[in-house]
Formats: structure tokens, C-alpha cells, sequence
């Protein structure tokens, strides 16, 4: 049992008394006792990797193409350090994932490798397998960050691979403040939330792209050329029983730019009543050489197929002009478009919540404002 000493201090006069007292007990202490240090290894913390971060993006790709999303994600990637390495990880099969992979090798000058796993397991993108392939390339590598875009892929996929690594996602960051902190949209994108990171896993995040812009390559300029690795996937395993499969996938095939990186969008809202009534919004949108958008209630209603519809349960877009025929301006849409840099409106009512966000208002018919543009307008060359 250990002996306990009691000191009186009651009979010191003054406080360097009491100092001098208790130095004289601590040195004692110390030279007969010995201190052992502890082996037990601390857990991981981002906040004490600032200068060793480590980031894997989980790329898309389509056609032997990277997707301008992914290359976003990559510019978002390198606000979290100056010293952070960044790889991509490609999977699929067949010669389209080659090409893509040797795209993405110059797609950024920060890309410091590329991963490329080649399986039929990974032909289509269900989330099932592909997170059991980022769990696998993980635990190989051991990232600190691990990044997706915030498209409907990076939507479906990361929240299952947080829920493998048992961490919390921080979805949808529009800035990056540091390796551990970010700023995210709450309240359909009404108020901004800032988020610290201070879980013992990789920090996961999906990146709204439309706030991450992409800088133009010089065509004078040397882009350089990162590794292409090809993953070993002899030892991966995926579940026995598949919970989900592959039905089918519907492109549209049209010459008009993708939604979500167009520089001009027409959108039009349930105020177009029909179908035949929304052509008026393609052939605009074919002379302006832009990109068609919908509202929810006009895909609901069936004018244009979902994929169009923009919003915060659809595309987030930011182009140079964002144009919006019979449009209302509920709360979900106009958290969509916010970023566009000049907004045009045209509705019948005055009051509609769209003309408080928007550079320039028209209060009239589209039915007699469309066909009256599409006559002024030039063809497009």
C-alpha cells in the first residue's frame, strides 16, 4: 500500500514559502520514482495532419471521357493543404477506361496518380460495388480525405461508404476553409453552415461543383502527365448475395451542352401546359447554343424527363445567363441557380418570388415573349 504524506502549510508566511515547498516535494518525487512512456499509439486525427494530407477522388467517366465535375472535385481538392496529394480512382472495364484513365493523368496538374481498377464488376456504376472497391483501395493506402462530386454518382455512393468506415459524410461543401473545416448550404441554401471535421477516420465529402470553377488550360501550356497504377484485384471481394442490379441507362442524345456546366440555360416552368407547348424552350435554347432546364412541377407533370429538372432536388447550375420562362421561383429552385452570374425572368405575375433574384424582369405572356425572341434572334452558327 502506498504511503501518503500530509504536508501543513498552514506555518508558511509567504507564497515563495509555499513555491519553494512544493518544488522541494517534486523533486523529490522525481528522483525516486520512474516514469514509463506509454506505448499505446494515439488515434488518427485529421487535425494533426495538416501537412501530410492524402486525398482520393472518386472519379466519373463516360465515352473515354473524365466528366467536368471531376476535375471541380480536383480544384476543391487542393484547398485542403498546399501539401496534399491527390490520386483518382477509375473504375470499369474494356478500352473506354483506358482512354479515360490516360485523360485523367492530365486533367489537373495536381493529380499526383491515377488508380484504375479493370473488372466487369465495375461496368456500371452501382454503388454496392464501388464502395467495397474504395473500402479495399483505403485500407491499402490509408487516405485522409476522400472526395466524390455532388452528382446523383457521389450522392449514391458516398454515404455508403461512410456508413462501411463508420464515419460521418460532410455533403454538398461549397467552400473549403482548411483540411478540417467547410462550409455547407442548410435550409434550401437560405443560410450557410460551417462544419469542423473532427472524426478519427477519413473525412468524407461531396463537393458542389458549380463552386469549384475550372481555370482554362493555356494551349501553349505543358500540362504534366501523373502515374497511371493498375490496381491488383486479386484479393478484393464483394458480397455473395447482390442487393441491387443494373436495369438500364438513358442519354439523351442531342448536340445541346450538359446541364450542369452549360454557360446559358433556358428553364421552363408548369406554365408551359404541355409538351408540344416546351419545344419553344428547346429551339431558344438551340439558338442561344445553350442548355434546357425544368422546374419539378414541369418534370412532374411530365413536359421533360427528370434529368432536366433543376433545383435542389435536381442540378445545381451557374452559368453566365440563366433565362426562366413561366418560372415562379419556389424556394428549391432558386437554391439551385443561385450562382448563375446574370439571371432573366419572364411570368405573368408580378409577385412572383423569381424577380427578387433576378438582374432583369419581364412582366408578360411567354407565349408572345418566346416566339417574338425566336424571331429577333439570329441562328445560331
Amino acid at each position: 500500500m502506498p504511503l501518503i504524506r500530509h504536508f501543513d502549510l498552514s506555518d508558511l508566511e509567504s507564497q515563495s514559502e509555499v513555491e519553494t515547498m512544493t518544488r522541494a516535494v517534486l523533486l523529490r518525487a522525481l528522483t525516486k520514482k520512474k516514469f514509463v512512456v506509454s506505448k499505446v499509439p494515439r488515434s488518427f486525427s485529421i487535425t494533426n495532419l495538416s501537412r501530410c494530407i492524402s486525398t482520393l477522388i472518386l472519379a466519373e467517366h463516360e465515352s473515354g471521357s473524365i466528366k467536368a465535375q471531376t476535375v471541380s472535385t480536383v480544384v476543391a481538392a487542393n484547398y485542403l493543404g498546399e501539401s496534399s496529394s491527390i490520386s483518382l480512382l477509375l473504375a470499369g472495364s474494356g478500352s473506354s477506361l483506358q482512354e479515360a484513365a490516360a485523360q485523367a493523368a492530365s486533367c489537373h496538374s495536381s493529380v499526383s496518380e491515377v488508380l484504375v481498377a479493370d473488372s466487369d464488376k465495375f461496368e456500371y456504376p452501382l454503388a454496392e460495388p464501388w464502395s467495397k472497391l474504395v473500402d479495399f483501395v483505403r485500407r491499402q493506402r490509408d487516405y485522409s480525405h476522400i472526395l466524390a462530386s455532388s452528382s446523383s454518382f457521389g450522392k449514391n455512393l458516398l454515404p455508403r461508404v461512410a456508413a462501411l468506415l463508420d464515419v460521418s459524410p460532410i455533403t454538398d461543401v461549397v467552400k473549403i476553409l482548411g483540411s478540417n473545416e467547410f462550409i455547407r448550404p442548410i435550409y434550401a441554401g437560405n443560410a450557410l453552415c460551417t462544419v469542423r471535421y473532427t472524426g478519427s477516420g477519413p473525412c468524407l465529402l461531396t463537393i458542389r461543383n458549380t463552386s469549384f470553377p475550372v481555370t482554362p488550360i493555356a494551349a501553349d501550356s505543358e500540362s504534366k502527365k501523373a502515374t497511371i497504377s493498375q490496381i491488383d484485384l486479386s484479393e478484393f471481394k464483394e458480397d455473395s448475395v447482390s442487393r441491387s442490379r443494373y436495369v438500364s441507362q438513358s442519354t439523351q442524345d442531342t448536340e445541346r451542352p450538359d446541364l450542369g456546366s452549360a454557360r446559358v440555360v433556358i428553364t421552363g416552368g408548369r406554365a408551359l401546359k404541355s409538351v408540344e407547348n416546351f419545344k419553344m424552350i428547346e429551339k431558344l435554347a438551340e439558338k442561344l447554343g445553350g442548355a434546357v432546364g425544368a422546374t419539378r412541377a414541369a418534370v412532374d407533370a411530365g413536359y421533360v424527363p427528370n434529368d432536366l429538372q433543376v433545383g435542389q432536388t435536381g442540378k445545381i447550375v451557374a452559368p453566365e445567363l440563366y433565362m426562366a420562362f413561366g418560372v415562379s421561383g419556389a424556394i428549391q429552385h432558386l437554391a439551385g441557380i443561385k450562382d448563375s452570374k446574370v439571371i432573366v425572368a419572364v411570368n405573368k405575375d408580378a409577385d412572383a418570388p423569381i424577380f427578387q433574384v433576378a438582374d432583369y424582369g419581364l412582366v408578360g405572356d411567354l407565349f408572345e415573349v418566346i416566339p417574338e425572341l425566336l424571331e429577333k434572334l439570329p441562328e445560331k452558327k
